[in-house]
């Protein structure tokens, strides 16, 4: 806890309007005190942990993976809650996977937003539709149709890798790949949602949150 009864709030955003938005949200409510917003992780957790919760925007421009913007700030020391836009589920999921309170709309009323963030300053789980249908939809929490490794090589080779340079990040032989593939077209043809061809695995890949959708912008 902070100072007093006093929950300390900290931002990450490279949208300077959304960490203005919530600072005036903040600054009225009991409980809670914003301290200051940064535009990514590294640049939050390269001082002190001053903060019991940090507000983490999903998607930030320089790319980095929600589970490992979660598990930097976790090591720092502060509670995390997750703040969407609606961006691709296949972030949406990520997120859902690693240790936060919540996954939380920005668009939200001002009363479950404040709900929110005083319940995730006290490391409680927060409910919320949007996670709750990451949770349902994600294929990875399920019996998924995919061994890891094969996960592994329909991302790397849907992304636009040949099966030689996939074998080379994988540390696996050219023909291992082929093997894969073979097997990955076969599950596919199996459940009915045929993958014959390299978009089509792409495809299929981002159907199942295996691959990222194209980033806008």
């Amino acid at each position: 806890m902070g100072e007093g009864d006093v929950s300390r709030v900290a931002v990450v955003d490279d949208h300077e309007l959304v960490a203005l938005a919530m600072q005036g949200l903040l600054a009225g409510a009991e409980g809670l005190r914003f301290v200051r917003h940064e535009p990514t992780v590294s640049r939050l957790v390269s001082r002190a942990c001053d903060v019991e919760l940090v507000l983490l925007d999903l998607s930030l421009r320089n790319d980095s993976a929600p589970g490992e913007n979660v598990a930097a700030i976790r090591r720092w020391g502060a509670h995390v809650l997750v703040l969407t836009s609606g961006e691709d589920p296949f972030l949406v999921r990520a997120a859902s996977r690693s240790d936060v309170c919540g996954i939380v709309r920005k668009s939200a009323p001002s009363p479950a937003l404040l709900a929110a963030i005083a319940a995730a300053a006290h490391g409680e789980h927060v409910a919320t539709t949007e996670w709750a249908s990451a949770l349902d939809t994600d294929p990875l929490l399920d019996a998924a149709p995919l061994t890891e490794r094969e996960r592994q090589v329909l991302g790397l080779y849907a992304s636009g890798l040949g099966a030689r340079d996939v074998a080379a990040q994988l540390f696996i032989s050219e023909n291992t790949v082929n093997d894969h593939l073979r097997r990955i077209r076969a599950v596919y043809q199996l459940v009915g949602r045929p993958a014959a061809t390299k978009v089509e695995l792409y495809q299929r890949g981002v159907e199942d949150g295996y691959v990222p959708r194209p980033r806008r912008g």
